[in-house]
């Protein structure tokens, strides 16, 4: 029944010792100590590769030219990999230099700010943060 609970027994030392000692004894006849190890025949072996940056595993292997040269050529930029575009997107930027000289004395090309007494005098009151450009 639900409403009946049974009392705990308080077991003195002497009896909880006995119990740990007959525990203990049970686990010892169980267990087994190996002391050569095997491979199990009946399962697969999963071979485990070597760390690939590791310096002592690599000092006897000769360096790959032709892999470096890939790595290498992997690395460049696109303009100076292919001579031509190899896609659409390419097309765009890839003749980057200006078509005309940017020469800064050219007026034709070059169209600063050229300041007034009256636009120099509206530019400082606008970099002071007075907003009357609508005005």
């Amino acid at each position: 029944m639900a409403g009946h609970h049974k009392e705990k027994v308080m077991l003195d030392e002497v009896r909880h010792n006995e119990i740990l000692q007959e525990l203990y004894i049970k686990e010892l006849r169980s267990q087994k100590l190996y002391t050569q190890y095997h491979v199990n025949p009946l399962r697969k072996v999963h071979t485990i590769t070597r760390k690939p940056m590791s310096w002592h595993d690599n000092l006897e292997e000769p360096a790959d030219d032709r892999f470096l040269n890939v790595i290498h050529h992997t690395a460049q930029v696109p303009r100076k990999k292919y001579p031509e575009t190899q896609t659409e997107n390419q097309e765009y930027g890839w003749f980057s230099e200006p078509l005309v000289n940017p020469e800064r004395d050219d007026a034709r090309l070059n169209h600063f700010k050229v300041y007034n007494d009256i636009t120099l005098y509206k530019a400082k009151l606008w970099s002071l943060g007075e907003d009357d450009r609508h005005k």
